[in-house]
């Protein structure tokens, strides 16, 4: 039998998103949603987009409070939606590599007890059980948590320290459905790698100078604003707060996205230890050979939902990617 089209498995796991949330969020009551990914990496913005296309092609609903890190506020909250579901930004923070965000929601756990709380999927690591242990004692005080994990081994954790409700769960941006490429490709290989602290290895390049290596962390503030005020000024006649402000941060992950998504469309094939780098490669239809991050992350993803497609290969080295990437690039060129 062969293994399922990318447009198949997009399909499939947007409808396992809808089974995992379909008791969580109702029509009829207000959402919040917080944490939005004011900072540069592309995979959180398309995780964003693919939250808000969930509300809005399920419940014609856009959420009526939300917030990024920096400028979340409890009380804003309470005086937006005195009742609701808070749903927290998937992704890859759940644990302590990146302390603020699980800071924001253990405070939100704690100012909210009984009231809906739903975190959309995560990826759990902590290096310290320390740290697990306080979230697990701010869960059981809460006791009204929704996780939705993205991997089995976060699941297994979540369901031995956690006493919550505990839901196996695919990625977000899938929800995004599917992409067209923003060019044609100008490399037979493009390279994705991680720069950041999630990275697993340091890869020898030498022997591939003809393949560019890229990450996709940087971008213009300049071009982020204006996107940011454009986003604004379209909004600015409905003079509703929260509207102009999801306009601002829809406008800012779309042009994050856009970045993106240009980027891959450049390599007919693709090597990436990113997981929305695998991702967006599904969306968009592009091989792509796939190693992993310091933690395991995408191939724990993968075992799960999106490792059954021929688009995809798990290297077992960077020169096992770099081989699969050309051959499938020779082959992408002479069809």
């Amino acid at each position: 039998m062969p293994p399922p089209s990318h447009l198949d498995l997009i399909s499939s796991l947007q409808g396992t998103i809808r089974d995992c949330l379909k008791d969580c969020i109702s029509g009829d009551e207000p959402v919040a949603m917080v944490d939005f990914p004011n900072y540069r990496n592309v995979g959180d913005s398309a995780i964003w987009l693919g939250q808000m296309a969930y509300l809005s092609s399920q419940f014609n609903k856009t959420p009526s409070y939300m917030s990024a890190l920096h400028d979340f506020s409890h009380d804003a909250l309470d005086e937006a939606m005195p009742s609701g579901p808070i749903l927290i930004t998937g992704g890859g923070t759940f644990g302590d590599i990146w302390p603020a965000h699980q800071e924001l929601r253990e405070s939100i756990l704690e100012r909210w007890p009984g009231r809906p709380v739903v975190q959309f999927p995560q990826s759990i690591h902590y290096r310290s059980m320390e740290h697990a242990d306080r979230m697990a004692r701010a869960i059981a005080r809460h006791k009204n948590f929704v996780l939705l994990v993205r991997d089995e081994p976060s699941k297994e954790f979540a369901e031995k320290h956690f006493d919550c409700q505990v839901r196996l769960c695919p990625d977000m941006a899938f929800h995004i459905g599917p992409i067209e490429p923003l060019s044609a490709p100008r490399v037979p290989v493009l390279a994705m790698l991680r720069t950041d602290q999630e990275k697993a290895a340091q890869y020898d390049l030498t022997a591939y100078r003809d393949v560019p290596v890229e990450d996709w962390i940087t971008e213009s503030r300049t071009g982020i604003r204006i996107a940011k005020a454009l986003g604004v000024a379209k909004a600015a006649a409905s003079l509703d707060a929260e509207r102009i402000k999801q306009a601002k941060f829809d406008a800012a992950a779309k042009a994050r996205l856009r970045r993106g998504i240009r980027q891959i469309s450049r390599g007919r094939a693709i090597v990436t230890d990113r997981l929305h780098v695998h991702i967006c490669a599904l969306l968009l239809g592009r091989p792509h050979a796939v190693l992993d991050n310091s933690y395991g992350k995408v191939r724990r993803f993968m075992d799960a939902f999106s490792g059954g497609t021929a688009l995809s290969h798990r290297a077992t080295s960077f020169d096992d990617a770099i081989d699969w990437a050309r051959s499938q690039a020779a082959h992408e060129a002479g069809a």
